[in-house]
């Protein structure tokens, strides 16, 4: 070969290599600036978290899986829309724990570990479970807005693992069931006898509270026998009914603390057939214990506003994000005082359309709340597309 090609050939080779140098040297100070791996996606963000230009979440917890989060769920959504959420930046999205105080310390965790969570509102599980308020003091500690929603944690232990609470004032909400309660049971005539409280989980606040305020105003001829837990698992929850019926002679009235008891307690009155003899007064209404009440069953519900609960949620944890301290003030015009980190979204008494031994003015004059019959409810709900509360 003539020495020109031979001296063209070696300098082909030389500048391959100096290429394929200085592409390594590119790359390996591209790696080191932006501390990502070869392997990484276009816009992907460090952490493990959002990608680029992703919206930031504001997640809602709850505390189990129950139809009461679907009306919840509707409100966080409608909230988002009035917000204007998408163009923020922001998304509402909801995460149903699976009804155990270490699944909620688990999601915690999980949420501190990414990136791109705005916000946090929890339904606590178990009010004084220190492990929970841990991890919501560190993710309010990493720039996360954490509040609670629907439950509580205990107020007089961690009230500083959050700024505020959206939801009923459940020892409001117990003191109406048991006026409600200890009405139905005078206008029957019956006189003294004992009740039954039912609950997943008796030391979580909104369960202790309901189940306190109803032992206030239900009457002191009236005594409370138990308080019986069942986990969040149906099949207990029926069980418990059963063996309360068993144990207590006495039993008058049996009590539905969160939204599942109720179908729970109408179901094995009407297996043991003990109607007649028993009043059944009940928290919230999933479709199914609007069916209970419409066939005789369930005597009156106190529900809640879950969909409110929602929207509410969305529009505090958008005001915390911009220090929008005019709509802080309108949800808590008495922040600093007692109580004043509370924001109540309202409470009301259902009856059966025919056959109530109460009335709108047989309720306490001091507590507010609605009075609806079910036909006028379920119009509620279909104004909402909702089937329960």
């Amino acid at each position: 070969m003539p020495r020109t090609g031979v001296q063209t050939m070696l300098n082909r080779r030389l500048f391959a290599r100096i290429s394929r140098l200085t592409l390594t040297v590119v790359c390996a100070a591209t790696l080191l600036s932006v501390g990502c791996s070869p392997q990484a996606k276009p816009g992907a963000a460090a952490g493990g978290g959002a990608t680029a230009g992703a919206p930031k979440r504001l997640i809602f917890l709850t505390n189990g899986d129950d139809p009461f989060w679907d009306a919840c769920n509707a409100g966080l959504q409608e909230g988002a829309r009035q917000a204007g959420l998408t163009a923020k930046g922001l998304t509402a999205v909801m995460e149903k724990n699976n009804g155990t105080a270490q699944g909620q310390i688990e999601k915690l965790r999980q949420f501190a570990s990414q990136s791109d969570i705005a916000g946090v509102a929890i339904s606590v599980i178990q009010a004084d479970n220190v492990a929970i308020i841990e991890e919501m003091k560190k993710l309010a500690a990493k720039g996360v807005k954490v509040i609670t929603v629907d439950s509580d944690v205990d107020r007089s232990r961690f009230r500083d693992a959050r700024p505020y609470y959206i939801g009923t004032d459940n020892i409001v909400g117990g003191r109406l069931l048991g006026a409600a309660a200890g009405k139905i049971l005078a206008a029957r005539n019956v006189t003294s006898g004992g009740y039954v409280q039912f609950a997943g989980f008796i030391d979580v606040d909104n369960a202790r509270a309901r189940m306190d305020g109803f032992k206030e105003t239900v009457g002191a001829a009236y005594t409370e026998l138990d308080r019986m837990p069942d986990g969040m698992e149906g099949a207990r929850a029926r069980d418990n009914v059963r063996t309360a019926l068993v144990n207590h002679s006495d039993l008058v009235a049996l009590v539905g603390i969160w939204a599942y008891d109720a179908p729970a307690i109408a179901e094995v009155v009407k297996e043991r057939d003990v109607r007649a003899k028993t009043t059944v007064v009940t928290f919230d209404a999933q479709a199914i214990a609007l069916e209970h009440m419409s066939n005789g069953l369930i005597d009156a519900m106190v529900v809640q506003n879950p969909f409110e609960m929602g929207a509410q949620t969305v529009r505090l944890l958008v005001a915390m994000l911009n220090d929008d301290k005019a709509v802080i003030k309108d949800m808590y015009p008495k922040l600093g005082s007692e109580n004043g980190d509370i924001f109540t979204t309202g409470l009301r008494v259902i009856v059966p359309d025919e056959g109530s031994p109460i009335k709108q003015e047989d309720m306490p004059a001091d507590i507010p709340h609605e009075f609806k019959t079910l036909s006028d409810f379920r119009e509620w709900l279909t104004r909402y597309g909702l089937s329960s509360s």
